[in-house]
């Protein structure tokens, strides 16, 4: 695309940064703060450089600035009959504020996070085409492209997901996007964590048009709380109903009021259920990626299950991290503190789990290359990098 203004001071403002060696903190909204720390470093605002490029909704492929609000990208979608499947999380609330904090493009893609339906639709990664950004040596690069098959060699657009602006300043992403179901519901059981696993395990092994599942211990139920399991279908009309009457068949439970439904399944995606009101000030909330069919981890705190079983939620103290990360290789993943307080509160001290030699090496060669001098949110990964 053409230099913008907005475009230009991105590129002179990192251009300075590299000339002087300033680091700097890349932040859209401010929406996911919380993940990773942040040190002190001069703020690069990306907000300014915001719009929709190009979108063709036949194709399903939309090309947006970093700093649009993802509400904005969204509601045109909308519009279009067309959604991101992944369901990136807004987190509209920085720690403190009184007003939202919007989450931005860059920002979905530079944390890589996804909601609820991540296990059935994919990650952020699976819908990233091609996207522009400026490196450390202040070179505004173009990676990828508006089409599925468009790399040859190193796929560095999807590298960039995840990376929290540790290996450049993203300027514009093309994503894939796909039309919105036809038909949704979601079903509501009465099973303790073991039953529940056991039966989206067995329901994952049939042609169900199984999209999003939520299970937790329900405190505000009757006679001092209750387990449930929240399963949401999504696909073609005959196939959702079919699949709703054959599992409320097997497993005694009911269809929830579909706006209900859609509410609740917000709630969860931007972390604003009760279960994540943190308990105590000393405990952090530990995010547990494990095998789907991993069994109930055998450790002393209340769960809140996502994804078919792949992602278990738990607060817990941080000295409690070897048991954890014990606990999550057994079940063939890893465990990660996600936030230390709220998950919109700031400056989390977030810790990635335990080091593996062979990635810290790719992870170094790769900061070297892109940022050689440092510069771009330092210490946010990890506190030497």
């Amino acid at each position: 695309m053409p230099d913008t203004p907005a475009l230009t001071h991105l590129l002179d403002q990192v251009r300075t940064a590299v000339a002087e060696r300033t680091p700097l903190q890349i932040r859209g909204g401010g929406s996911k703060d919380f993940v990773g720390s942040i040190q002190p470093a001069q703020l690069l605002d990306t907000r300014g450089h915001r719009g929709i490029l190009d979108y063709a909704p036949s194709e399903l492929v939309v090309t947006v600035a970093a700093g649009t609000p993802l509400a904005e990208l969204e509601a045109v979608l909308a519009d279009k009959g067309q959604c991101l499947p992944f369901e990136p999380p807004h987190f509209a609330w920085s720690s403190g504020a009184d007003t939202p904090s919007p989450a931005t493009v860059g920002g979905l893609v530079a944390s890589g996070l996804a909601g609820p339906a991540r296990a059935s639709a994919g990650s952020v990664r699976d819908y990233v085409l091609g996207l522009q950004c400026i490196n450390g040596q202040g070179e505004h690069l173009t990676f990828g492209g508006q089409v599925m098959k468009n790399v040859a060699g190193y796929d560095v657009s999807r590298l960039m997901v995840g990376a929290l602006g540790t290996l450049g300043v993203i300027t514009e992403v093309s994503l894939k996007v796909l039309p919105v179901a036809p038909a949704e519901a979601t079903l509501v059981f009465g099973l303790d964590q073991a039953n529940a696993l056991e039966q989206l395990h067995r329901w994952g092994g049939e042609p169900l048009p199984l999209n999003a599942s939520c299970w937790v211990h329900d405190d505000t139920a009757p006679g001092g709380g209750q387990d449930l399991l929240f399963v949401r279908l999504r696909g073609a009309v005959a196939a959702v109903d079919a699949a709703s009457q054959k599992m409320l068949a097997e497993v005694p439970g009911q269809r929830m009021d579909t706006a209900q439904a859609a509410a609740d399944w917000a709630l969860c995606r931007d972390q604003r259920l009760p279960f994540f009101t943190p308990p105590a000030p000393d405990l952090v909330l530990w995010r547990l990626s494990v095998a789907p069919t991993a069994p109930v981890l055998d450790l002393p705190w209340p769960q809140l299950v996502e994804w078919q079983g792949g992602l278990r939620w738990l607060w817990a103290p941080l000295q409690a991290g070897a048991q954890l990360q014990a606990a999550a290789r057994q079940a063939s993943g890893n465990a990660t503190v996600f936030v230390a307080a709220r998950a919109d509160s700031t400056g989390a001290g977030c810790q990635f789990g335990t080091k593996d030699p062979a990635k810290d090496a790719i992870t170094r060669r790769l900061k070297a290359a892109f940022d050689p001098l440092g510069l771009f949110n330092p210490g946010r990964l990890c506190a030497d990098l």
